[in-house]
């Protein structure tokens, strides 16, 4: 696998890191039904490719190890922000202090949705740069990424 992909194997690989993009504008566009849409694209990809070319399958594992690593993060932010507002909930019936739901809702959107914002625009970024470093043929692993599939 050290030898240059062919350009056909090059596309296909640059399609499973930019189809999770795909995947994404999908999720929007059904309005967050629970399923993770943008995990589809390039699990298909892989799938069907995988077995026809080594470089497909590289490119593949570590496209769909990047989006279900980024997907535990934005889970992680999502129960931390619900374990601060069930708490805050419960301190707020216990004190009878009702003006601090307010100012603890304020505040998870001021801290929680930069930082979900920040999670988008990274993947965003890093799965264009591994795209193009795809197509142009050479290998690239994905930061901070837990490796589920090996």
């Amino acid at each position: 696998m050290r030898e240059k992909p062919k350009p056909q194997m090059r596309i296909w690989g640059m399609l499973c890191h930019f189809s999770a993009l795909l995947g994404w504008i999908l999720l929007y566009f059904l309005v967050f039904i629970g399923i993770p849409l943008y995990l589809l694209p390039p699990l298909v990809i892989w799938r069907f490719r995988k077995s026809q070319y080594p470089w497909i399958d590289f490119q593949g594992k570590e496209s769909l190890n990047f989006q279900i690593t980024w997907t535990l993060y934005t889970l992680l932010v999502m129960a931390i922000s619900l374990f601060v507002v069930a708490t805050n909930f419960i301190w707020v019936v216990a004190t009878n202090k009702s003006n601090q739901v307010q100012i603890t809702l304020d505040s998870l959107l001021i801290v929680f949705m930069p930082l979900i914002l920040l999670i988008l625009i990274g993947q965003l970024f890093v799965v264009t740069f591994a795209a193009i470093k795809a197509y142009k043929g050479q290998h690239y692993r994905y930061p901070l990424t837990i490796r589920v599939l090996r």
